[in-house]
């Protein structure tokens, strides 16, 4: 089988998940080329387990100050390179098209009538799950922006529906937590707004990651350059993570265990209702704004839920290479089965986990 992987390039949990995915894939007679879309391509990093992938602009947004900014982004994007990149994809020598919310090769596939499976976390959005900050573009851009003829969505919680658990890389390490050390990843906030906040808590040693040149030491926050093997060692070792609300870096912390305290991208659905969501499912904490009384009451607090997760990469994987699948509801339901909770409190009816 001949697989074209398209990756929403904005943000690193897109990719994040393509790396835990294409490890399995790896291990399979599966021919499996990448794309990318939603970035310059000098701006990856650390992107040598792809091969030969392949770049186009796509679709993207413009935030400023911890906010979309709605003018940047309509002058960012150029509709005409889009639609040239998707007339002149060639998906002729191609089995399978996978998409994680990547638009061309979902609307190539769809213009060339080939076969295209989406995932991710916004196709959850397409179920009842808790939803805050959604108007009518929103809801657009979710069902349109990368369609499909079978859609995986991935949440915390399946809340009833044929959601998938989170894909988590299960190669990171468990370490024993670090007091007082907390990972930062603010990739939406200026750090000249977040240095000095972190600074008023000068017994926690903050390791901030971000656009940095080269690491650095102001006081009690490391300044970190992005770094995929860096990360996650602090990853593995913090006793807390602070970051903006986002899907993929949330569920690894949840999934060893690691305390969470988020800031959501504000005019982003997505961000605002996973806010919602960790605080509805006890599993974390929000802060609307940048606050250090916040901060300061979440340090205070010292529960870690856990939710381990199985892998859901390689049942994916599995699944895709099946000559008969099964029904999504069906790989849901096998998934959560093995979910294992760990100072969780999903006891109100509606949260609990309904696994047979």
């Amino acid at each position: 089988m001949k697989i074209l992987y398209g990756v929403q390039g904005t943000g690193n949990g897109h990719i994040s998940r393509a790396r835990a995915i294409s490890k399995h894939l790896c291990n399979t007679d599966a021919q499996v080329d990448y794309l990318f879309s939603g970035r310059d391509r000098e701006a990856y990093f650390d992107m040598e387990g792809f091969g030969d992938w392949q770049c186009r602009s796509g679709l993207s947004f413009v935030s400023k100050a911890g906010k979309i900014s709605t003018l940047a982004t309509i002058r960012s994007n150029n509709l005409w390179q889009l639609y040239r990149d998707i007339c002149e994809l060639d998906l002729s020598a191609y089995d399978l098209v996978i998409s994680d919310f990547e638009p061309v090769t979902a609307w190539a596939a769809r213009r060339q009538k080939k076969n295209c499976i989406t995932l991710g976390h916004q196709y959850a959005f397409q179920h009842d799950i808790p939803i805050t900050g959604d108007s009518f573009s929103s809801r657009l851009i979710i069902r349109h922006f990368a369609p499909g003829q079978q859609q995986l969505g991935l949440h915390w919680h399946h809340f009833g529906a044929p959601i998938l658990p989170p894909i988590i890389d299960h190669s990171e390490d468990d370490l024993p937590s670090i007091p007082n050390k907390i990972l930062v990843y603010l990739g939406f906030e200026a750090p000249a707004q977040v240095i000095p906040l972190l600074q008023q808590f000068p017994s926690t040693q903050f390791v901030y990651y971000g656009e940095f040149d080269q690491p650095s030491e102001q006081g009690n926050v490391s300044l970190r350059p992005l770094s995929v093997d860096g990360f996650k060692r602090d990853l593995a070792d913090c006793s807390g993570v602070i970051c903006n609300a986002g899907f993929e870096l949330a569920s690894e912390a949840l999934h060893i265990g690691k305390r969470l305290l988020v800031k959501p991208l504000h005019g982003q659905m997505e961000q605002l209702s996973n806010a919602l969501a960790l605080e509805q499912l006890r599993l974390g904490s929000s802060m609307q704004n940048l606050s250090a009384a916040a901060i300061g009451s979440w340090l205070k607090q010292h529960e870690s839920p856990r939710c381990h997760y199985p892998d859901v990469a390689k049942a994916i994987v599995d699944w895709l290479l099946e000559e008969q699948r099964c029904p999504i509801d069906e790989l849901s339901r096998q998934l959560w089965s093995q979910v294992k909770l760990s100072g969780v409190d999903w006891s109100q009816p509606q949260l609990r986990l309904a696994i047979s």
